[in-house]
């Protein structure tokens, strides 16, 4: 989420350096559905931290395990390159906001989004850079991280009518039925007041009815030898 964030606001900067307010729109296009890109972005991080000392491995949380994982992915010392489709695209430097509306398709190499409006709000003062991002309308975001122990990849899925996400804390709230699935496991909201919360770390709260599916697939045995 951090390099989408730096990418919006050199898109943003770069627009509100040419207009003020500028308003972008594709053609109407006779044969292809899929949307027109809006921006193709490339960030990599100015410093990078420094190596942390040796420790002995924390202990895995078996609930974060099952349904933890940030959707939005984990920051990276690569450059990553964030692509952004949709049918219109709106910057407001007055009010230091950008939204992009029609078929929003974000694509990242750790995280893919899609949504029928997004709207990004930027911090104003010395310290520019995202403050909320709010995404709204079938909005579905989905992570694929490499599985353990060699196994098949794990697939972490979120949906919700929803989402918003807080740069100053790093939460992501979901609304609108919100559900949410790590591999075979799925929670989900069984009421439209439920709210869903996932912090930065990756840790799942919720707050209304909800429920939980765990699923486990059966064992299989090993073939005996001949």
């Amino acid at each position: 989420m951090k390099r989408l964030v730096a990418c919006l606001l050199l898109l943003f900067r770069f627009a509100t350096a040419n207009l003020p307010a500028q308003e972008s729109a594709t053609r109407p296009r006779a044969t292809s559905p899929a949307p027109a890109p809006v921006q193709a972005m490339s960030t990599a991080k100015a410093e990078k931290a420094a190596s942390p000392a040796a420790t002995k491995p924390a202990a895995k949380d078996p609930l974060k395990t099952t349904f933890g994982g940030n959707l939005l992915g984990t920051p990276s010392d690569q450059p990553v390159t964030t692509e952004i489709y949709a049918d219109q695209a709106f910057f407001d430097s007055q009010n230091y906001m950008g939204t992009f509306s029609g078929r929003v398709v974000v694509k990242d190499p750790r995280f893919n989004l899609q949504a029928d409006k997004l709207t990004v709000y930027l911090a104003k003062g010395e310290k520019p850079g995202l403050e909320k991002a709010i995404a709204e309308g079938s909005v579905g975001m989905m992570q694929e991280r490499p599985g353990e122990n060699g196994g098949p990849p794990m697939r972490s899925i979120g949906r919700a009518e929803r989402v918003v996400y807080t740069a100053n804390d790093g939460n992501v709230e979901l609304t609108g039925m919100p559900r949410v699935q790590n591999g075979l496991n799925s929670h989900m909201a069984t009421s439209p007041e439920t709210v869903m919360l996932i912090n930065q770390s990756g840790q799942l709260t919720t707050k209304g009815p909800s429920r939980t599916e765990l699923r486990q697939e059966p064992k299989t045995e090993a073939a005996p030898k001949p």
